[in-house]
């Protein structure tokens, strides 16, 4: 499934529009800001479909019958670019438990690429309800393998993926190899993927917009 919260022109239209534009781009806490909406916005329509339990509240003025979390979700974040998003969901679930994964694109000399991932922080996942955030949903593969690793450590209940920006044929291989269950929460969804693996039109490196040019290892 893929909820596309741009379809029905929104303020998400208007944030993402900023995230591509290459002149707004040089704001670097607008732009982190930016994707932390998407992400505050995303959490709350992630709540909608998370399950409630009615809790009996005392008021100065007598009680109230509550309808509350009945649980609260692990949110997961791929480092670095995914912090901003991730802390944008942090802000409404801010009692969450939270993991963090380091798996990046580690460069070849024949200017490919494979997924690294060399790090994972991460609390007890059976039957937990994941939230994943990073960016960019390009080829799908640091994606495909943080659920696979994920996955290795226990069986969640249910796993969202949070992203600014998909492309459409990451979204297939995601699915492809994570199963068609994983609902896909985006900003956008663009067609295009450059031979290197990039989204067009995209905005970029995200990591390096939001926290300055990195050297390649």
């Amino acid at each position: 499934m893929v909820i596309n919260l741009s379809e029905q022109h929104s303020l998400v239209s208007n944030w993402v529009s900023e995230l591509r534009n290459v002149d707004v781009q040089q704001d670097r806490m607008r732009f982190r800001r930016n994707l932390e909406r998407i992400g505050e916005i995303a959490a709350y329509e992630i709540s909608k479909t998370m399950p409630w339990a009615e809790e009996e509240i005392q008021t100065p003025l007598g009680t109230h019958s509550s309808k509350m979390l009945a649980e609260q979700p692990v949110l997961a974040t791929i480092l670095r670019a995914g912090l901003p998003l991730h802390n944008g969901m942090l802000n409404y679930f801010d009692k969450a438990d939270n993991a963090f994964i380091s798996a990046y694109r580690k460069h070849l000399p024949d200017e490919s690429f494979e997924i690294a991932l060399e790090y994972m922080s991460c609390p007890a996942i059976d039957g937990r309800i994941i939230i994943i955030s990073d960016p960019m949903l390009a080829t799908g593969s640091s994606l495909v393998k943080t659920v696979q690793v994920m996955k290795d450590e226990g069986n969640p209940a249910d796993i969202h993926i949070v992203v600014a920006i998909a492309c459409s044929i990451g979204i297939e291989y995601l699915h492809r190899q994570c199963g068609s269950d994983i609902k896909i929460w985006c900003g956008d969804v663009d067609e295009e993927l450059t031979a290197k693996g990039y989204i067009v039109p995209g905005l970029g490196d995200a990591g390096d917009l939001a926290f300055g040019s990195k050297i390649q290892f």
